[in-house]
């Protein structure tokens, strides 16, 4: 594996904790660690939908903070050298996804929140469907 891809794991294990995710990140495979960062992008955009409801505006701003920074560590997972043109398209979803969350942030609008959740879901069950034969 090469020193890069060593820290951008690294990078992404340490957001994941930073967001106080749940256990096992520590023992889980890049591809385990993977779905959980998926899975944390999903649990922030819920949670920030709600603070927007309940127009509490600083911990929406903050949550949404937080999920851009777990697509980040997605971002950061990707290996464009061996991923080729699927790596690049995640690359430009994910920088899709952090524009969108930044607009529902300025504009308060949930529908863009659902948006990039039903995106990262989609690229989640993509992810999720790997043959275990092939995670690293």
């Amino acid at each position: 594996m090469k020193k890069g891809k060593d820290m951008n794991n690294a990078a992404a294990l340490n957001a994941y904790r930073t967001n106080h995710v749940e256990g096992g990140v520590a023992t889980a495979s890049p591809h385990r660690l993977v779905q959980m960062l998926m899975d944390g992008v999903q649990e922030k955009l819920i949670a920030a939908k709600g603070f927007m409801a309940s127009n509490q505006i600083a911990k929406k701003g903050e949550t949404i903070s937080w999920a851009i920074t777990i697509i980040d560590s997605l971002r950061a997972c990707l290996n464009t050298e061996a991923g080729g043109e699927v790596a690049e398209n995640l690359q430009r979803l994910y920088d899709y996804m952090e524009v969108r969350l930044l607009e529902a942030n300025l504009k308060n609008d949930p529908s863009m929140i659902d948006e990039v959740g039903q995106l990262m879901a989609q690229v989640k069950a993509g992810w999720d469907s790997i043959p275990a034969e092939h995670h690293g």
